[in-house]
């Protein structure tokens, strides 16, 4: 069974940064994908960015491109999620989620990560103020 725990979150100031991290465990896939996804309140949950390991390939959705930054030591189990420049939108409770990388171009969202993730994390909260 795939465990994913959250940490990190904590409150900022706008222009602030913040390094969320997921410890992972129990993967029985040969490649996975590990994202992570935010829910602000009142809305949906929405795609952040994901790391797939085969090839620690990147992606993010537009929101946050060359803010965030997706990284993973797999000798330690860890996926990081560093947040530079936050803004107030960026509030949101952040999740980790994995799920063993899929085979097919259709299973892929357009900006590049797996449409479904199968193991979820508890959420971590970031709070930015302005």
């Amino acid at each position: 069974e795939v465990q994913l725990q959250a940490s990190g979150g904590g409150s900022v100031q706008a222009g602030g940064s913040l390094r969320l991290s997921c410890e992972a465990s129990g993967f029985t896939s040969d490649d996975y994908t590990v994202g992570w996804f935010r829910q602000a309140p009142g809305k949906e949950r929405e795609g952040v960015a994901c790391i797939i390991d085969i090839d620690d390939a990147e992606y993010y959705t537009d929101p946050v491109k060359e803010r965030f930054s997706i990284s993973s030591d797999n000798a330690k189990n860890m996926v990081y999620l560093q947040m530079n420049n936050l803004k107030p939108e960026d509030t949101a409770v952040y999740y980790c989620a994995a799920v063993a990388t899929p085979l097919l171009p259709t299973d892929f969202t357009s900006y590049g990560c797996p449409a479904d993730f199968d193991s979820w994390g508890q959420g971590t909260q970031v709070t930015v103020s302005s």
